[in-house]
């Protein structure tokens, strides 16, 4: 990953460093490999988060057609 740093503005390419590591998910990585995670809580979580995706994107959708 790249930022470049114009003008010499070290917080402004940093501050785009960090948005793009958190639109990769590089720091929810990290949280979730601070500690083992048991298989079954790991595919527990991963089925929440699934359905999280699917609720949330119904939703978007029912809002589009509604209007």
């Amino acid at each position: 990953m790249q930022v470049s740093v114009r003008d010499n503005n070290v917080d402004q390419a940093l501050r785009a460093l960090k948005k793009k590591l958190q639109r990769e998910g590089v720091f929810r990585e990290m949280k979730l490999r601070q500690h083992f995670e048991k298989p079954s809580v790991k595919k527990a979580r991963e089925k929440a988060e699934a359905i999280r995706r699917a609720r949330k994107l119904a939703r978007k959708k029912a809002q589009r057609e509604g209007l």
